[in-house]
C-alpha cells in the first residue's frame, strides 16, 4: 500500500442475470480518484451453487419482505461467501499484491429483492453476503450491505454506482455531453457535470430477454443479438409498453430485476419477441435521456449488454444518441460493476457520502455499507 490514500482494493460483482460468473476486479484508489485499474476476472461458481441461487431468488419473490427469511437464504448466503472469498484470494495472489497488500474488499453481495420507494411505499432491499465471514477467512476489512442505510433513510438503495462513473467521465475530461449506459439485469445511466451527478434505472435491460429466450428454450441468452437481428419489432406492442408510468417518472427511481418481464414476447414468434424486447429496453433509454438537464449526445455503455449487437444496433434509432461501447475509451466494460464497488468500499473506509440526493433520492449525501475489520471476529 501507499501512504497517499491510494490503496488497492478488490471490488465483487454478482448481477441479478445469474451467469453464474464472480466479476472480480482490483483498482488502486482512494475513493475519489482512479490511480491505477489492476487485475480483473470472471470466477465461475462451484458446481450447483447457481442453481441454489435461482432456487433462492424465486423464494425471495414469494418472501416479498413480508414474513420471516426463508431458510435457504443462510444457506445461500454462506455459501456465496466462500466462493467469492475464494476468487478474492485467487485473484490478489497471482496477479495482485496479495492479501497482505489489499486495503479493503468491497463485497456487494446476490441481490435476492430489491423494492424502490414509491411517493407512498418505503423501499426495501436484501442482499445476500456476510462481510463478516469474509473479512475473518481473507484477514482483511471487508465493506458490505452497501444499500440498507440509504433505504432506512428514504433512499432508492439505487444505483450506487454514480460516484464511479462520475469519476471515470472525470478522467476522460467529460463535460456532461457523454453519460454512462450500463446493461446488466435492468439498465442505469449516469450523467455528471462538474459536482453535479444523477444517476437512475431506466428500464429493463438483459433480464427481460435472457428470460424470454430461455422459456423458448433457446438457451441462456440471445446470443450475439441473432434472435432480435432475424426479427420484426411488433411496433404496436412497444408503443403500448412505452406508456409504463416508469418511464415517464421523475428520477431518483431505481427498479427489481423482476419489475419488468418477459411479458411483452408472448404470443410473438421467437425473433419478433426477442427483437420487441431489445427496441424497449433501447426506447426505455431513450426516454431516461430526455429526463436528464442536458440530453448527452452519446453513451458509453458497459455491462454485459454492450455484447449484443442488436441492442447497440438499436440504440441510435430508438433512444437517439450514439452509443460506444466501453472500450472504445479504455474502460473495462465487463469490470466497471466490480471496480465501482472497489472504489465505495474506499469510500465507505474513509467515511465518504456512497449515495446521494440526485442518484438514489437520499434525503442528503449518505455515508453507508457497514465494515467488518477481521480482527473483530477473533
Amino acid at each position: 500500500m501507499t501512504d497517499d490514500g491510494m490503496h488497492w482494493a478488490v471490488g465483487l460483482m454478482t448481477g441479478t442475470v445469474l451467469d453464474g460468473n464472480i466479476d472480480v476486479a482490483l483498482l488502486r484508489t482512494d475513493g475519489e480518484a482512479i490511480a491505477e485499474f489492476g487485475a480483473y476476472r470472471l470466477a465461475p461458481y462451484p458446481a450447483g451453487l447457481s442453481d441454489l441461487l435461482f432456487a433462492t431468488l424465486d423464494a425471495a419473490r414469494q418472501w416479498n419482505f413480508e414474513d420471516p427469511e426463508p431458510a435457504i437464504f443462510a444457506e445461500a448466503e454462506e455459501r456465496l461467501t466462500r466462493a467469492q472469498a475464494q476468487a478474492v484470494r485467487d485473484l490478489v495472489e497471482s496477479e495482485g499484491p496479495g492479501l497482505a497488500g489489499l486495503g479493503v474488499v468491497g463485497f456487494h453481495g446476490q441481490t435476492v429483492l430489491h423494492r424502490g420507494r414509491t411517493p407512498d411505499r418505503i423501499g426495501a432491499t436484501r442482499q445476500l453476503g456476510d462481510g463478516a465471514l469474509m473479512a475473518r477467512l481473507l484477514g482483511v476489512p471487508v465493506a458490505y450491505d452497501f444499500r440498507s442505510a440509504d433505504v432506512a433513510a428514504g433512499g432508492q438503495g439505487a444505483p450506487l454506482a454514480g460516484s464511479y462513473h462520475r469519476a471515470l467521465l472525470e478522467r476522460l475530461g467529460d463535460t456532461g455531453g457523454t453519460a454512462v449506459l450500463n446493461l446488466g439485469g435492468v439498465a442505469n445511466v449516469t450523467w455528471a457535470r462538474g459536482d453535479s451527478v444523477i444517476s437512475f434505472d431506466t428500464g429493463p435491460a438483459n433480464a427481460p430477454i435472457n428470460d424470454f429466450v430461455r422459456s423458448r428454450g433457446l438457451g441462456e441468452m440471445d446470443r450475439d443479438g441473432a434472435l432480435a437481428m432475424a426479427g420484426t419489432v411488433d411496433e404496436q406492442a412497444l408503443k403500448k409498453a412505452l406508456e409504463h408510468p416508469y418511464l415517464a417518472r421523475p428520477y431518483p427511481k431505481s427498479l427489481d430485476r423482476f419489475d419488468f418481464g418477459a411479458g411483452l414476447g408472448e404470443g410473438l414468434s421467437d425473433a419478433d419477441g426477442a427483437a420487441t424486447l431489445t427496441a424497449f429496453t433501447c426506447a426505455a433509454v431513450g426516454r431516461a435521456l430526455d429526463l436528464l438537464p442536458q440530453r448527452p449526445e452519446r453513451l458509453i455503455v458497459c455491462g454485459g449488454g454492450r455484447h449484443n449487437p442488436a441492442i447497440m444496433a438499436m440504440l441510435p434509432t430508438r433512444a437517439g444518441v450514439t452509443a460506444v461501447a466501453a472500450e472504445a475509451v479504455g474502460w473495462r466494460g465487463d469490470a466497471i460493476e466490480a471496480e465501482c464497488f472497489a472504489f465505495l468500499a474506499r469510500r465507505v473506509q474513509r467515511g465518504l457520502p456512497i449515495s446521494f440526493p440526485s442518484t438514489t433520492g437520499a434525503p442528503r449525501p449518505l455515508t453507508g455499507g457497514r465494515l467488518a475489520l477481521p480482527e473483530e471476529q477473533g
